[in-house]
């Protein structure tokens, strides 16, 4: 039968079906599945039947898979480093009332790239629905290489060879995390260009986020107001779309031509459990990567987001 594909906005995001993808793929199914990928950025594929572990097993598809920062000494909800725990469940199952943890979380409520706050970017993100919630927990999808292409030549060469500066505890402050200026300065910073050529389509894209803090040679206030204008073009109606979930759907995102954001939902009173697998860009041998950037980067938290010491608190209280 092959890949089915359905697309959702003329050039950007599809519905995906036909294939078993709790099951190894052929070559020739892994192909149609990669290339569908690169040619619409998001691609959904709905009910799947995915376990943990399936769900890791089909992200090696794609190439390698980061881990998860490891708890020293802590509980963890998810027995696989493999999988980041995008839920609002704490590490005993249970919706989570810390306030250091509900502040973490605010900050995926604006459009952002994952992992664009580290060195060694991440390419493909694939985000299983476990439980969701009765009411919206949808998630928003934007454009970035049609918003690129649809720019005026002007900004288009403005934008030309400029770098920017990408801080997690930046986009958390943005999302109201009391979080000091030299915090942020201090922790983990990821430079890469604002635009850049997509490996998989040939097409170039923006690559901006609310973690983009500064650009390199231009003043905070200048860089912010344009990576503003440049978020507000891209979040224009044509190049956006958001997707419901409901269990067992699996929707992957190319983060190199994408931005998204998550949608409002009852946080405090409604469980959503999401994981995900993040694969990282490039094709290097494993045996000379970083391995552990994330765990380098969660090393040292500020205390308003801390997720880990929100859990120790919660079994405290």
């Amino acid at each position: 039968m092959g890949l089915k594909v359905e697309p959702i906005l003329p050039k950007f995001g599809a519905e995906c079906s036909g294939i078993d993808i709790t099951k190894p793929l052929t070559e020739e199914e892994r192909r149609e599945v990669v290339e569908a990928q690169n040619k619409w950025g998001v691609c959904v594929y709905r009910n799947t039947g995915l376990t943990d572990e399936t769900h890791i097993e089909f992200s090696r598809n794609f190439g390698h898979i980061e881990f998860s920062p490891a708890r020293k000494g802590g509980k963890s909800r998810l027995k696989h480093r493999e999988l980041f725990d995008a839920s609002n469940l704490n590490a005993d199952g249970e919706i989570t009332k810390d306030p250091a943890a509900i502040q973490y979380r605010k900050g995926d409520r604006l459009w952002h790239t994952d992992s664009a706050f580290v060195p060694l970017r991440s390419s493909h993100s694939l985000l299983l629905a476990h439980e969701v919630p009765s009411e919206a927990g949808e998630t928003w999808f934007a454009d970035t290489r049609s918003a690129y292409e649809d720019l005026p030549q002007d900004m288009k060469d403005r934008l030309e060879g400029l770098v920017g500066r990408n801080s997690v505890w930046w986009s958390r402050k943005l999302g109201g995390a009391d979080i000091p200026d030299e915090q942020i300065e201090q922790g983990m910073v990821g430079e890469h260009p604002l635009v850049h050529t997509h490996a998989g389509s040939g097409r170039k894209a923006l690559f901006i986020a609310a973690h983009t803090m500064d650009i390199i040679g231009m003043e905070r206030d200048e860089a912010q107001k344009l990576i503003w204008t440049l978020i507000e073009h891209t979040t224009q109606p044509q190049y956006v779309f958001s997707v419901k979930y409901n269990v067992g759907d699996l929707v992957i995102w190319d983060n190199l031509c994408t931005m998204h954001r998550g949608g409002e939902f009852d946080f405090e009173n409604e469980r959503r459990d999401m994981r995900r697998t993040t694969i990282r860009e490039g094709t290097e041998p494993y045996s000379v990567l970083d391995d552990d950037q994330f765990g380098r980067l969660f090393s040292s938290v500020p205390k308003s987001v801390d997720i880990a010491g929100a859990n120790e608190r919660e079994k405290a209280s």
